[in-house]
């Protein structure tokens, strides 16, 4: 009856009456729940339940007992029994104890899958080691250990900034198992439309404005306990910047058309390309916000600037998009496209080189990047190609004689390798067969 009632609600039933054997057949069945009797003919529904946990079988077991003590519950929950359900029972009770552990068993997954992409976007690692990148990540870390309230993140597009920001975000949270998940959240002050702007960052209550048809939270109190990215701040209309300055100083914040002060505690990012010296000479910023966010300030310095991180960078994009679209073949770039992945200017910064390597990535098949799968325009458009010399021997302006060039470097070889021809060999990069051509070629015997 209790099979017929739950095939009828749709869902895929298996019934089994005898205990021998009967683990076995729950692992290949592979159900989320398992209805157990506790009175089986010859065996304990108590040592099943412990075999299918001990197992680790991740079907939760409801166990039906015609015995109503609460001993027997109580044991039954203590081995790993997610319900307890007496005989006799109502078959819709049975229903609804099903879907119930259906249900949590989906919000878990779905916690779960919640959890690895915000770990995604949180750990996010700052590449590099230049000189740069090691004070700027120097100066997150005391940002984020002192707890800081605000950080203005300022540098040219595409040079990381939201990374810095998430990556203090972590660091704040580190070794604090129930907020390293704290909300992160963001919101670009150029993007969203005048109107809208103070009701997404403060909310609204009902009927504050036309379209006001219930109240709103702003993402400063979603954001409560967490951070919020106000990405491209140097584009803020001025009032909104006088209510900015005001939460950042009482840290509270009022909804439109609210009439009470909401406390907030987050930590503010506020990152912008622009200079913000020059708007609030021009008067397009507030100089008093200006020198409030100030107080905590990183600068990215653009990609150009830290050439020797290109090479670091384009590995690590290489390596994460290989995994993300399962084409493990691509191991490296070839010399050549290294060297002009590095003279390349990059004016959309680490974006830029992302994109190109996410794109090489998907459309090519071979094991290493030449300079032909780079695009044409990090072929083309080197930087400082002139005057700028290029490895190995210059051509002198009245050219020069191969055979004269040869045969020097052959006699240098030799003369380094105390006359070992294998050495010598090894040293001009040619096989051993090769040399003895050679030496035999320019009388070198």
């Amino acid at each position: 009856m209790l099979e017929r009632a739950l095939k009828g609600d749709g869902y895929e039933v298996r019934a089994e009456s005898d205990p021998e054997g009967v683990v076995e057949r729950i692992r290949a069945f592979s159900p989320d729940v398992v209805l157990l009797d506790i009175k089986l003919p010859g065996r304990d529904g108590i040592d099943i339940l412990g075999e299918i946990v001990g197992q680790g079988i991740p079907a939760q077991v409801v166990m039906l007992t015609s015995d109503d003590t609460a001993e027997t519950a109580v044991k039954a929950m203590k081995v790993g029994a997610a319900d307890y359900l007496t005989k006799p029972f109502n078959l819709d009770e049975v229903k609804i104890v099903v879907a119930g552990i259906l249900e949590r068993a989906k919000l878990k997954d779905e916690v779960g899958y919640l959890r690895k992409i915000c770990s995604d976007l949180i750990h996010q690692e700052i590449i590099g080691e230049t000189n740069e990148v090691r004070k700027l990540k120097e100066k997150c870390g005391k940002f984020a250990s002192a707890g800081v309230p605000m950080v203005l993140i300022t540098g040219e597009s595409g040079t990381g900034k939201e990374v810095i920001a998430r990556h203090i975000h972590r660091l704040m949270r580190q070794g604090d198992s129930p907020s390293c998940c704290a909300t992160f959240l963001g919101i670009n002050c150029a993007a969203l439309p005048e109107q809208l702007i103070e009701s997404e960052l403060f909310g609204h209550e009902k009927g504050a404005f036309t379209d006001a048809k219930a109240e709103k939270k702003g993402i400063f109190e979603l954001a409560h306990g967490g951070s919020i990215l106000l990405d491209e701040i140097g584009e803020m209309r001025l009032d909104l910047q006088a209510k900015l300055l005001r939460v950042l100083e009482e840290r509270k914040i009022r909804r439109i058309g609210g009439r009470q002060d909401i406390p907030i505690e987050t930590t503010v990012f506020a990152t912008t390309n622009r200079n913000l010296e020059e708007a609030v000479e021009k008067g397009e910023f507030r100089v008093d916000l200006y020198y409030r966010l100030n107080a905590f300030s990183l600068h990215l310095p653009p990609l150009r600037e830290r050439k020797t991180d290109i090479p670091l960078l384009a590995r690590h994009f290489l390596h994460d998009y290989s995994e993300k679209y399962r084409k493990m073949s691509l191991k490296d770039f070839s010399p050549g496209a290294e060297e002009l992945m590095v003279a390349y200017r990059w004016p959309g910064n680490i974006r830029e080189l992302r994109n190109m390597i996410e794109r090489i990535v998907v459309l090519e098949n071979d094991e290493i990047v030449r300079p032909e799968h780079l695009p044409a325009e990090v072929v083309r458009r080197r930087e400082g190609t002139e005057g700028v010399p290029r490895p190995g021997p210059t051509l002198p302006d009245a050219g020069i004689s191969m055979d004269a060039m040869e045969k020097s470097l052959i006699v240098q070889a030799l003369g380094k390798a105390g006359g070992n021809k294998a050495k010598a060999a090894r040293l001009l990069g040619i096989t051993y067969d090769s040399l003895r051509y050679q030496v035999k070629k320019f009388g070198l015997e």
